[in-house]
């Protein structure tokens, strides 16, 4: 299995700060966010890792990373020229993965578990999707599962004005190769992008998509409330020592 980590976008709600730099390399604790998904990947045994991040901050991106050496990584760089929406930039992953399962992670979200047991399990699962749920206040500002009595899911709503469940669908996924084929079959939403909750829902429509409740805190640290949480919660756990000491090993 590989890893892709998305980390493009342009940083609106993070202004000013992004005018100068990605919104991924901003610090949360003592390391660069896009550090806490690289550490997550690594310690679910996925070192060859694709970056997609956008054409501006591509060149401050590198230099932080180089080619993954110093970090325990294999790490390979992906130009998204415009944001077309997360399953576009998804997309661009299909030479990298060659024909392989991916592990997906959005560069903003910070969170405090381990994949290594999900990534396994899916592993066994063996083909579809596999995502992680997170309970939250404020689910209409996400994808919002619908889940029956045995925590199926059974639809996604993207930023649904009534959620039918409190329990959002966090940045992390888990494709088969066919993923590239259900991109390629997408139309742009209204918002002009392809939708990552429209590829979860072909995958349900199939009946291949799994789903596991993240234990732990998660945070999308996408907006300034929300990176000053992140900072607070990482201080808290001692969690930007850890990173360090996963990407140093």
């Amino acid at each position: 299995m590989k890893g892709v980590v998305l980390a493009g976008g342009t940083g609106s709600r993070l202004l000013p700060l992004t005018k100068v730099t990605n919104k991924h390399l901003l610090p949360i604790g003592k390391c660069p966010m896009i550090y806490y998904p690289l550490a997550r990947l690594k310690e679910a045994g996925i070192r060859e890792i694709l970056i997609v991040t956008g054409r501006e901050h591509m060149g401050d991106v590198v230099n932080l990373l180089g080619s993954g050496n110093d970090l325990g990584l294999n790490l390979t760089f992906k130009v998204q020229d415009q944001a077309g929406g997360i399953a576009q930039a998804l997309g661009l992953a299909e030479e990298f993965a060659c024909k392989e399962a991916v592990t997906v992670i959005l560069g903003d979200n910070v969170f405090e578990g381990s994949l290594r047991e999900f990534v396994e399990d899916f592993k066994r699962q063996g083909l579809g999707a596999k995502i992680l749920l997170q309970k939250v206040k404020g689910p209409e500002r996400y994808g919002v599962a619908e889940l029956d009595e045995n925590n199926k899911v059974l639809s996604i709503e993207e930023k649904p004005l009534t959620p039918k469940s409190n329990y959002c669908v966090t940045g992390i996924y888990m494709f088969d190769s066919d993923v590239f084929s259900i991109v390629k079959t997408l139309k742009p939403s209204k918002r002009g992008e392809l939708e990552i909750t429209e590829v979860n829902n072909i995958y349900i429509q199939q009946c291949t998509l799994s789903a596991d409740i993240f234990t732990g805190w998660w945070i999308d640290a996408g907006t300034f409330d929300s990176l000053r949480d992140a900072h607070d919660l990482v201080q808290k756990s001692n969690l930007d020592d850890q990173v360090l000491n996963l990407l140093e090993s």
